[in-house]
């Protein structure tokens, strides 16, 4: 997975302090989730590319 960027560290921060939807577990999964999706997302990019992947 990707580290957390401030936009995502922001947005967990304000949904946690508001809880305007969901529980706590939800919102911590679904930041899993976008993650998750980000680092596959760049992974394709550079394979796609031809980019030797670690």
């Amino acid at each position: 997975m990707i580290d957390f960027t401030l936009p995502e560290i922001r947005r967990l921060l304000i949904k946690l302090a508001l809880r305007v939807v969901g529980t706590t577990d939800h919102i911590w999964s679904w930041s899993r989730f976008r993650r998750r999706r980000q680092h596959q997302a760049r992974l394709s990019h550079y394979k796609r590319r031809g980019y030797q992947l670690a």
